[in-house]
């Protein structure tokens, strides 16, 4: 089974997932991203190319996705927080998506394409 990550561990991993946009989830040990995509099917692509990624690492998000927006959370439910499988998934979520825009203020309310347009 996947062990907690220590405090060295979260140290020298969590800056450098935060400058790319993860952050810490309050009341969890957890971390979430928002990417907003071009498009419902460049979204759905990135889902599809993570979802094998995951099955790969037998690790998988709890995530959400509505039109072009896709919302992550990273946790290792078995270990109760976050371990060094989230991450790796973490990780290469980021390389499947480098020209994504990031939500990084997620106080603010997640609005898709549709919903814009719409206004």
């Amino acid at each position: 089974m996947a062990q907690l990550l220590n405090e060295a561990a979260r140290s020298a991993a969590l800056p450098g997932l935060g400058e790319t946009g993860w952050s810490a989830v309050a009341g969890r040990d957890a971390i979430r991203k928002v990417w907003n995509f071009k498009s419902f099917s460049e979204a759905w692509g990135f889902m599809s190319r993570a979802a094998l990624v995951a099955e790969k690492l037998n690790h998988h998000p709890e995530w959400a996705n509505r039109y072009n927006v896709v919302d992550v959370t990273l946790t290792t439910h078995a270990a109760h927080g976050l371990t060094d499988l989230d991450l790796r998934l973490a990780r290469a979520m980021d390389d499947l998506a480098p020209d994504a825009e990031v939500q990084r203020d997620l106080s603010q309310p997640i609005a898709c394409l549709c919903e814009i347009h719409h206004r």
